[in-house]
């Protein structure tokens, strides 16, 4: 458990640094699983400067042995929006890192077919042989990535409609404000979400609070996806002593 939001993101960022360390084999890092909000704006900016205090040597052979895969994308929106998820990783690795677009993969937004684009990604995380360290943030609802209640285990990547509850807490990052959230996106599904080596649940402050205990707490189920988590091997809930205010007990 961290003190606060910017303690956690050190910490976070510190899991993902480890996760782009080549094996002792020499065998590459399996993707990283990567996601976007205000939850990971603080891991993003720590893990930049982490990258940046290591030797020079060793912090080009762990960027060049980047390789990951977002979670999610609006439908409609590109890499040019502002708004977009593509624009918003663009901002805090992609440039600061300077990596290239093939490393720092999303959902196309802006494709004609937004359902055989979701086939596509699901098809490119698989061929990469899944995802190793999945960060996860949590929504109000209980949703991770887009996979909005309700949602079973076995739901694949997949274009689906946005639950008017993610809408509304996403309408702080628009311009126009809930008119400009899109009503579709394209998500990473929980098939692929609890393949992955290690999950890292990642939540901050008081008003996830309550949702995080239900999340870990209450039975799984599909009104709650996030609790399908709670039968991941390897599942870390990394958090801020707000979001814990109301948990029995905790993995960190």
């Amino acid at each position: 458990m961290a003190a606060s939001a910017e303690a956690l993101g050190q910490r976070v960022a510190a899991l993902v640094l480890a996760g782009l360390r080549p094996s002792p084999a020499g065998a590459p890092a399996k993707p990283l699983g990567l996601a976007t909000g205000r939850t990971m704006e603080p891991v993003y900016a720590a893990l930049v400067e982490q990258l940046s205090g290591l030797a020079s040597q060793d912090r080009q052979q762990r960027l060049a042995g980047w390789s990951s895969f977002n979670l999610d994308e609006y439908v409609g929106l590109g890499p040019d929006d502002p708004e977009s998820f593509a624009a918003s990783m663009a901002r805090s690795l992609g440039g600061p890192l300077a990596l290239e677009p093939e490393q720092l993969r999303l959902p196309d937004g802006l494709a004609r077919h937004p359902e055989q684009e979701a086939r596509r990604y699901g098809q490119a995380i698989a061929a990469a042989g899944g995802l190793g360290l999945q960060l996860l943030g949590l929504g109000d609802n209980g949703h991770v990535g887009f996979n909005e209640p309700p949602c079973g285990p076995g739901a694949p990547t997949r274009c689906l409609g946005l639950d008017p509850a993610t809408r509304l807490q996403n309408a702080g990052f628009f311009a126009a404000g809930l008119a400009g959230v899109p009503q579709r996106a394209i998500t990473v599904g929980l098939v692929e979400i609890l393949a992955a080596e290690t999950v890292v649940l990642v939540v901050s402050g008081e008003a996830k609070a309550e949702i995080l205990r239900r999340s870990l707490e209450e039975p799984p189920q599909p009104q709650l996806p996030a609790s399908w988590l709670q039968g991941h091997p390897r599942l870390r809930v990394m958090v801020d002593e707000a979001a814990a205010s109301r948990l029995g007990c905790l993995r960190v």
